[in-house]
C-alpha cells in the first residue's frame, strides 16, 4: 500500500512538473496600448512598435523555429503577406530563438517579414505569453492585432497555425469597415 502511495505521489509530481505554466491572465487586452519592445530581426535590424505607427501590425508569437506548427504558421503568413499588406497591415513574428536561428529559418522558408529574437524573454513576458515546461522556456502561440494608434485591437489565443492568417485577414476587414 505504501509503495502504491509513493508511486501515485511521484506520478502526480511528474505531471505537475511537466505541465506548462501559462500566463494568460497577464495578456494585454483589446483597447489597451501594446507593450513597447526593441528587438533585433533576422537581419540584425532593431525593430519596435513605433516603426509601425500609423499602420496595422500583426504581431504573432510562436514557440520555436523549424518545428512543424511554427513552420506551418510562418509559411501561411508568408503566403498571405501580400493580402495583409494590401489590407494595410505589416506582419512580425516573435520567438525566443536568437538572430542566427531566425536568419536560417527565414532563409529556408523565404520569409519576407521580420522575425524578432526575444532571447532575453522580456517581450514575451510583457505580452503575457512566456511559458515554461520542464525548465524550458518558449512563447505560447498567440497573435496580437495592433491598430494604427498602437492599441491592441484583437488577441488570438490557442492559435491554429493553418488558420491564424485568414482569421486575422477577416477580422482586419471587419475592424476597418467598423471604422476602427
Amino acid at each position: 500500500m505504501r509503495r502504491l502511495s509513493v508511486l501515485l505521489a511521484l506520478t502526480l509530481l511528474c505531471g505537475l512538473l511537466a505541465a506548462p505554466v501559462f500566463a494568460d491572465e497577464a495578456l494585454p487586452q483589446a483597447g489597451t496600448a501594446a507593450p513597447a519592445f526593441r528587438l533585433q530581426d533576422q537581419n540584425g535590424h532593431w525593430r519596435s512598435p513605433a516603426d509601425y505607427q500609423g499602420h496595422w501590425l500583426v504581431l504573432y508569437f510562436y514557440p520555436k523555429d523549424f518545428t512543424p506548427g511554427c513552420t506551418t504558421e510562418v509559411c501561411t503568413f508568408r503566403d498571405d503577406v501580400a493580402k495583409l499588406r494590401q489590407a494595410g497591415a505589416s506582419v512580425v513574428g516573435v520567438s525566443l530563438d536568437d538572430v542566427k536561428s531566425h536568419a536560417d529559418f527565414a532563409a529556408k522558408y523565404h520569409v519576407p517579414f521580420p522575425l524578432l529574437a526575444d532571447s532575453d524573454r522580456k517581450t514575451a513576458t510583457e505580452y503575457g505569453v512566456l511559458n515554461s515546461m520542464a525548465g524550458m522556456h518558449y512563447a505560447k502561440r498567440t497573435t496580437f492585432l495592433i491598430d494604427p494608434q498602437g492599441r491592441i485591437a484583437k488577441v488570438y489565443v490557442d492559435v491554429d497555425p493553418k488558420a491564424n492568417s485568414s482569421q486575422v485577414l477577416a477580422d482586419l476587414a471587419t475592424l476597418k469597415q467598423a471604422g476602427h
